[in-house]
């Protein structure tokens, strides 16, 4: 079956943003006016557990009003396929942000129009840069008390390091936000009332200052916006056309903006091809502004969406790796070449498994057999549907650039690369990012013992960001993840999902180890016992390396003092016996081992020999160099209002932490600083008591910072609980 639409008319793009900035409202408000639904379902009338909005459809959304995981959904407007990914905005969820930005063509950031930017906005932001994602920004809730479009553009341009060009400016704010100056158009859109169906007035920009509801803007910050006008579209058009060197000389040329606007030369289909241009190359990003509860500038935002993000492949396409993840080539996104696909979500429920995959070249039909070449199995596709959140609809065939799920995979998890059998190669995987906390899970019956495990494996296949192990010396299955909230409800999806039952232990810190100074050790190991015997030496010399080095093995051997085929059992040896240190057997980061001398007897010595030599050189080695226990040091950020602020500070003074930045947020005031996670289990219940139930926080991992030594023998201790 041939293409139904050209690949120009396809957008994938994602909606991302810090929690309760209005993503899946925005969401809704986007299927509403595509017409994929009739009835617009808010988030705050979910939480009786009789309704959902469409993306956020799990129990545990729905109870909490958040998102947990992420939920694709395709529509269509004015001729476009519109592919959409809403994304958590819990710092426990950022595993969803990473692995979507990693398979999309777009995104569109959303920013509380009060908070501007918030932390998780910056994490997402750097997520985004790594992966070469181009942006639109949609400063959302102009209707709230405190709303600043100013502080919202100052920190995407400052904090962001973003390239602004404004498309649109707020035409009031809070009960006074009526509608939005478009800049691009040269018109502005005055809503008639905030119904979802409301209408818009549109009138030119000149008219706007004259017209009587903006006449009756009580605040001196509103009406600066309006009598602005002129000057900032001359600024947008500037920026613009300097993505184009002919468009620019010509402008040049004129003289000034109003002259060129004037000339034959300016249109309004070449304003919108320089900022398209700009934005897919990632040197510009559009800002639009509206309200998406009062249903103010979502279809605004989706033409442009259709203006402004790329289409698959206008961007490139995705980079083919070698097997120690080195880029070798790039694969374009092209129906003419063998098929090239990235798993990039996997979820399990009672039903089956639906293995989200991003397909890059090719046609994958219904009953082919793909090459997983990450493990080197062969996958037969059975079904393939179009998902819509928690619904799917079978189709018969995928092209480059859709995104589909494959039904009841057998061997691929998130970030496989399934491809042609004729034509194996590996796609560029994510990165995901390790754990910082673990907790025992038991579970509550015995009935369930043997199904815990199998539910457990289903839930870390589901969610690169947990880990599942066994703890050698209790015996217990621990499992690890991004945070409490992230565990919890780790636990209770087994309980709604598989139906197993588990409790769940206190959370327990994935402290690391480090050594404390350069230690030059030489070790022999030499056992005699009849017949053959064992023996190897050597001398290594073991040296803190700078924070996020990693394990650097060196081998300085010279002369033949240790033969080459026993070397890499020596950087085995090291390597594996760095992942329990010996301080309290955590892994060990950030050093180097160098391997500089060493002796071998012809008959004696063998590979095991010289990794038990090794094995021994590093443990001893450690433990003479004095080393250090390191614990994850969080970034956190409490917004509170101003007169909880001196409680809130004494108490992360308390918990060890350092006050790095405070000051206003809209009308409320923030601190941010660094603070040990061992020190921040259960400080919703202390916020919440200290701050009346006002106070909000968000918390990611920072860094790893070592242990006070008189505080070492006291956590541990607690650890040990």
């Amino acid at each position: 079956m041939a293409r139904q639409k050209p690949l120009s008319l396809y957008r994938n793009i994602g909606i991302i943003a810090h929690i309760d900035a209005g993503k899946t409202t925005t969401t809704e408000r986007v299927l509403y006016y595509t017409g994929k639904k009739h009835q617009i379902v808010d988030v705050h009338d979910t939480k009786d557990g009789k309704g959902s909005t469409t993306t956020d459809y799990l129990e545990q959304e729905r109870k909490r009003g958040i998102t947990i995981q992420s939920a694709a959904v395709s529509t269509e407007w004015k001729g476009h396929q519109i592919n959409v990914i809403d994304t958590p905005g819990h710092v426990d969820f950022t595993i969803e942000v990473n692995r979507s930005l990693r398979v999309l063509d777009g995104a569109v950031v959303v920013f509380d129009g009060v908070a501007g930017v918030e932390p998780q906005t910056e994490t997402n932001w750097r997520l985004a840069d790594q992966y070469n994602v181009p942006r639109m920004c949609y400063v959302n809730k102009m209707d709230r008390i405190g709303a600043n479009f100013k502080h919202a553009v100052d920190g995407i341009k400052n904090r962001l390091g973003a390239n602004a060009v404004l498309c649109q400016v707020p035409l009031g704010s809070h009960d006074d936000f009526i509608g939005m100056a478009d800049l691009i158009t040269g018109q502005g859109y005055i809503w008639e009332g905030h119904d979802k169906d409301s209408k818009w007035e549109t009138i030119p920009l000149a008219e706007i200052a004259n017209h009587p509801k903006v006449q009756a803007f009580t605040t001196s910050a509103d009406k600066e916006w309006i009598g602005n006008l002129a000057a900032l579209r001359e600024e947008t058009i500037e920026k613009a056309l300097e993505m184009d060197d002919e468009a620019f000389d010509k402008l040049l040329h004129a003289g000034d903006v109003e002259t060129f606007v004037k000339s034959g030369d300016f249109s309004l289909e070449l304003l919108k091809k320089c900022i398209r241009t700009g934005c897919v190359q990632g040197k510009l990003v559009p800002i639009f502004c509206g309200s998406s509860y009062r249903n103010k500038g979502v279809q605004q935002l989706l033409d442009g969406v259709i203006d402004y993000m790329p289409f698959p492949g206008e961007n490139g396409g995705i980079g083919l790796v070698d097997e120690d993840g080195n880029v070798v080539g790039e694969q374009g996104v092209v129906d003419e070449a063998p098929a090239r696909a990235l798993a990039f979500k996997v979820i399990n429920d009672q039903f089956g498994t639906l293995t989200f995959c991003r397909i890059y070249s090719g046609v994958i039909k219904k009953g082919d057999t793909l090459q997983n070449v990450t493990r080197g199995k062969k996958e037969r596709i059975g079904r393939i549907v179009e998902v819509q959140a928690n619904a799917t609809k079978d189709i018969d065939e995928v092209r480059a650039g859709d995104i589909c799920a494959f039904v009841s995979m057998k061997e691929t998890e998130t970030g496989d690369s399934l491809t042609d059998p004729s034509s194996p190669v590996l796609l560029e995987r994510m990165r995901f990012p390790d754990p910082v906390i673990s907790v025992a899970v038991e579970p509550k019956s015995r009935n369930d013992i043997d199904k815990l495990s199998t539910a457990l494996y289903k839930m870390v296949k589901a969610d690169p960001s947990l880990r599942m192990e066994v703890d050698k010396e209790t015996g217990q299955t621990v499992l690890k993840g991004m945070g409490e909230l992230h565990l919890e409800i780790t636990i209770d999806r087994m309980r709604t999902e598989l139906g197993v039952d588990a409790t769940m232990g206190k959370p327990k810190v994935s402290f690391r180890e480090a050594f404390g100074q350069m230690v030059e050790h030489t070790y022999t190991h030499k056992k005699q016992s009849g017949g053959s015997g064992q023996f190897a030496e050597v001398k290594m010399i073991f040296e803190p390396g700078e924070p996020g080095s990693g394990v650097v093995f060196s081998d300085e051997i010279v002369g033949g003092r240790v033969p080459r085929e026993y070397i890499p059992a020596v950087e085995h040896a090291v390597t594996v016996e760095s992942r329990q240190g010996q301080v309290a057997g955590y892994e060990v980061l950030d050093f180097k081992a160098r391997l500089i001398d060493g002796k071998f007897h012809d008959v004696d010595s063998s590979a095991l020999a010289f990794e038990i030599a090794g094995r021994a050189c590093f443990r001893e080695a450690q433990r003479m160099s004095k080393p250090k226990l390191l614990e994850p040091v969080m970034k956190l950020e409490v917004v509170t209002e101003a007169d909880y602020l001196g409680d809130v500070i004494g108490d992360i003074n308390r918990r060890r932490g350092s006050i790095s930045e405070q000051g206003q947020k809209g009308t409320n005031a923030f601190v941010q600083g660094f603070v040990p996670l061992a020190e921040m289990f259960g400080y919703i219940n202390f916020l919440r008591s200290a701050t009346s139930g006002r106070g909000t926080f968000s918390m990611i991992f920072d860094h790893y910072e070592e242990v006070p030594a008189s505080m070492v023998a006291k956590l541990m201790e607690k650890e040990a609980k």
